[in-house]
């Protein structure tokens, strides 16, 4: 997994062979075939080991704060330090599959954040449903950075992005009161109805 990760990088691809790939771990193509099965098989196991191994143990070390900054800022250095087997990953034939996987970690992470704006919601799967919007949403602006983002990428400036974009949204849970109408089309103003075919 760490032979494809260096290698994805390196190239800034995922049209890395599997000869390729086990060529730089040592190990016989068969190998490789027997333990993955195939090349996009591979590379998300990598992907989802690399998180893992680092990602993971960045937001457990990092030290709590009221604003969450230190765990923006440890997620963004992650993904800036592994830029380009992101990019390659998030643009190549994995990109969908690793999007899905990301927002299945990202979502668990969420969950806390969803019951302490929604304040106890009674609505079933309400939790649920907000830490995935705001999991959804947060993926995408990562993304866009990840992939056409200024080189170099800066983690702190994008953490601090990432937390005015919350602050946002729980100054507008917290004023209470608003329908998410009020909240998302201010001034009575509505979307245009559904087009049907």
């Amino acid at each position: 997994m760490r032979a494809a990760v260096a290698l994805v990088a390196e190239r800034g691809t995922t049209a890395v062979s599997i000869s390729d790939i086990a060529e730089g771990a040592d190990v016989s193509r068969q190998l490789v075939y027997l333990q993955f099965g195939d090349r996009d098989a591979l590379l998300m196991e990598a992907a989802l080991d690399l998180a893992s191994r680092e990602l993971l143990p960045r937001l457990r070390d990092a030290p709590e704060d009221s604003t969450g900054r230190s765990r923006a800022v440890a997620t963004a250095r992650h993904f800036a330090d592994h830029r380009s087997f992101y990019r390659a990953m998030l643009t190549g034939s994995c990109g969908f599959a690793l999007n899905r996987a990301l927002d299945d970690l990202f979502m668990l992470l969420n969950r806390r954040l969803a019951e302490q704006l929604l304040d106890d919601s009674p609505e079933p799967g309400a939790a649920d449903d907000l830490a995935r919007y705001l999991t959804g949403g947060a993926a995408a602006v990562f993304n866009t950075w990840v992939i056409d983002g200024d080189d170099p990428l800066d983690p702190e400036l994008f953490a601090d992005r990432l937390l005015r974009m919350l602050a946002v949204l729980t100054g507008a849970a917290r004023r209470g009161g608003a329908s998410a109408d009020q909240t998302l089309f201010p001034g009575g103003e509505h979307p245009p109805p559904p087009h049907h075919q």
